[in-house]
Order: structure tokens, then sequence, then C-alpha cells
């Protein structure tokens, strides 16, 4: 797990952009590599810039003429003065190759809206919030967790993150103290995190994938937790296949996205 790095820089981007640009530039504040191919990073940011947990916005790379950009899921808090991301690096990406070079005080580019459906206002009131991720598909979740009013609104969190090796559960330890803070104070929620890593033998008890886990009735088990329609709500992001099984199989049991101002019980977001 690499070190964090935080220079003495402002954490705010520049006082005010250009009213004519669609993004703003930002300053890399620190870097986290969790493995040679996955890192976190946080930047400076616009204050005029505004999003909901689970949104994502598009960060921009390269050369002002041969500007690179992709988008990527916002997984610092709303009221955080910075923004955090996570990555995953693809060898030969054309985003990927000048995201490996990025050092601290470097700089990219940051469009100035967010996007995405992936929010807890999508969902109908219940009890219990499943939060069902596969590698960096954890990141807006972290958002969603940093959140007070989820942990006032819902009786219980549960969040299942699945990797192939165990120095891939980022955030793991960050997580299991996220309300301890005194924004928590007031918080009624109870949480359960289950990591999940299916390629290292005896890292962590569910070793299964997600859709397999809540196929069997394993994963429900682990969180102590009836997944059922009445009381649940989902929200899922990960890699497409995860998705596309959880869809299905979550619909088999009754559970609906938000369809023409009604809000459903599930929502998601796919990864690459």
């Amino acid at each position: 797990m690499g070190a964090i790095e935080e220079p003495s820089l402002a954490r705010f981007g520049e006082p005010a952009a250009d009213p004519k640009e669609k993004w703003t530039t930002e300053r890399v504040l620190s870097i986290r590599w969790w493995t040679p191919t996955l890192l976190s990073f946080r930047t400076t940011r616009y204050r005029g810039f505004r999003f909901t947990p689970g949104h994502y916005t598009r960060l921009g790379l390269g050369v002002e003429d041969d500007l690179v950009w992709r988008p990527y899921s916002l997984a610092s808090a709303a009221y955080d003065d910075f923004l955090e991301f996570i990555a995953v690096l693809v060898p030969g990406g054309a985003f990927s190759e000048p995201l490996s070079r990025l050092r601290v005080g470097d700089t990219l580019r940051v469009d100035k809206a967010s996007y995405g459906f992936l929010t807890v206002d999508q969902l109908a009131p219940g009890k219990d919030l499943w939060l069902l991720a596969t590698g960096t598909g954890l990141g807006p979740f972290l958002s969603i967790l940093k959140e007070p009013a989820v942990w006032q609104n819902y009786e219980r969190l549960i969040v299942a993150h699945s990797v192939r090796q165990s120095t891939e559960l980022a955030w793991r330890d960050e997580i299991a103290e996220i309300n301890k803070g005194e924004l928590f104070a007031e918080a009624k929620a109870t949480l359960c995190y289950i990591p999940i890593v299916t390629r290292e033998l005896g890292a962590t008890p569910l070793t299964d994938r997600i859709p397999l886990l809540l196929a069997d009735g394993r994963l429900e088990g682990a969180a102590a937790v009836t997944l059922g329609v009445a009381t649940s709500r989902v929200l899922v992001c990960g890699n497409p296949e995860m998705t596309r099984e959880l869809r299905q199989s979550l619909a088999a049991r009754g559970f609906a996205t938000n369809r023409r101002g009604v809000a459903g019980q599930m929502a998601f977001e796919k990864y690459w």
C-alpha cells in the first residue's frame, strides 16, 4: 500500500474560473498507490463545483490541443474542500498512460458539471441500504457513506466490496471509522462492511462473486439482514457482468429502478 503524500498547497482551486470554459484546472494534492495499478488521488476543488454523493464527473489529461477525457466517480464527501477519485491503470490506455505519470503538484482538468443516477434520492424510502461494488466501483459509495443524512435515514448500511486481491480493498480502514466523526453524532444507522476477495485463498470468509453470494443466501447471512423489496434499497456499481446479473436477480425479487419520476428500489452504474 503506497504512502499518502500531502504537500502544503491550498486545497481549493483558483478563486474564479473562466465562464466560457466547461472545466477548471485543478492541482493534485495527494496520491495513494494501493497496488502498482490501483491508485486514489485528491485534487483541489473549484468553489463553484457541486455534486450529489454518487455522481461522477469528467477528468481531462494531456496537452491543451490533445486532451483525453474520462468519467470518474467522486469518492470525496459533498462538503469536502477537495475532490477524490480512484482509478485502475489499463496498460497502453490513452488516459492511463498520463495518469500513471501524475505527481503531486501536477494539474488536470475537471468538468464543472457532475452527472449520474447512482444516488440515494433515486430510491424510495427504506430501512436497509445495500451498497454492492466491485473494484473501483467502491468510489461513489465512499462519498455516499460520508453523507450524514444517509446515516439518519436508514437503520442499516451494508457495504459489500468484491476484489481479486486483498490489497485492492481500498479505504477498508477508513470505512470502519467514517461514523466516528462529529458530523455523525446523531447517526442511527449501523454499518456492516463485507470484504470479498475472490483470488486469494483465506483472505476473507466470502470468496465468490457477489451475484452468486446473493443467489445462495450467503451475502444475506454475512449481513444478518434479509434483502427484500419491502425494506431494502440497493445501489450497485462495478463491472458490467456483475451489474447485469444483479439487475436480473433483483428484478426477479420485485425490485425496480426509478421510472418516470417514481422512485425505485435499486439503481446501477457500470464501470468500463
